[in-house]
């Protein structure tokens, strides 16, 4: 594999428009009804007392809504949009979601991904907010707090990029930290690929990566239980997987293209709040086999495989 000039992506797909866009809150169309018992649990009094205290720091997520103008379908933050409308406040930020094929209605989302996470705490601090009541909003240990704060530091551009709306635990970034800024690129793109960012992940694409591809080229690496014939060995089976890749991504077949697109429609029509109403309503087994459809991460296998 050449170790020369080496073409970064020219574009990376995010999940997330750039910035939160402040919308009215009656302009959020939830996706579905909240229970009764929420308002009186600890969850929906602990959000409203961390919105009295600092604010918002974590925004919902939104998808613009194709059918209705000027509105938006709520993905995720219900409970937070019920306590602003509690206490009164008419206007909101929100991320606004891009991507049609991960962001779809009823779509699982828990949380902010870590680098988003990073980007909210950083303005909560710039605003003037400390530490310490931001952690105190967000029931963490002021410790961590730092930690997320300085998640980035070290990290290339190209590679926050890469992972903006991966769920990457804090463990991978102090292991890429640890690489050049060209190796960061291509252990996210890794990464990527593999659909996997976990700490053991990134620790064997670490043990992979040439010393001269280290910030400390003099410190040599050690992984315990691997030698450093082992390390050798899978350094150039890493170098044989990253060019596997490079040869795949050129040449994907007809029938991940068409999924492609059909994933893609599928996912236009569901960001339809309008279309959504009518499925559950009258066809309620089309939308479960449309969220099917919107999810799937490859195309199924063939009778003759």
């Amino acid at each position: 594999m050449s170790r020369g000039k080496r073409k970064t992506p020219d574009a990376v797909m995010l999940g997330f428009e750039s910035g939160c866009v402040t919308v009215p809150v009656e302009a959020v169309l939830p996706v579905k009804a909240l229970s009764a018992s929420v308002k009186s649990s600890r969850k929906y009094r602990q959000i409203t007392a961390s919105i009295k205290e600092v604010g918002l720091v974590e925004p919902p997520v939104v998808t613009r809504s194709t059918g209705e103008k000027d509105t938006y379908m709520l993905l995720d933050g219900h409970i937070r949009i019920e306590v602003l409308k509690d206490l009164g406040i008419e206007r909101v930020e929100c991320l606004i979601s891009t991507d049609d094929e991960a962001f779809t209605y009823n779509k699982r989302i828990s949380r902010l991904a870590p680098i988003q996470e990073h980007k909210m705490i950083r303005k909560a601090i710039e605003r003037g907010v400390s530490e310490e009541k931001i952690a105190l909003a967000l029931d963490l240990n002021p410790r961590s707090i730092v930690r997320k704060a300085k998640l980035l530091d070290g990290i290339c551009e190209e590679a926050v990029g890469i992972l903006k709306d991966k769920h990457c635990a804090t463990a991978v970034f102090e292991v890429l930290r640890k690489m050049k800024a060209m190796r960061q690129i291509e252990a996210a793109e890794l990464m990527m690929n593999a659909n996997n960012y976990s700490p053991a992940y990134i620790s064997a694409i670490l043990a992979g990566t040439p010393q001269a591809q280290l910030v400390d080229t003099k410190k040599p690496k050690k992984m315990r239980g691997i030698t450093p014939e082992a390390m050798a060995r899978m350094e150039r089976e890493l170098a044989r997987l990253q060019e596997g890749i490079t040869s795949i991504q050129d040449s994907y077949g007809q029938d991940h293209l068409q999924l492609t697109v059909i994933k893609g429609y599928l996912g236009k029509l569901l960001g339809n709040a309008r279309i959504v109403r009518y499925l559950m309503q009258h066809r309620p087994e089309f939308l479960t086999e449309f969220q099917a459809i919107t999810e799937m991460t490859s195309a199924p296998p063939t009778e003759l495989e």
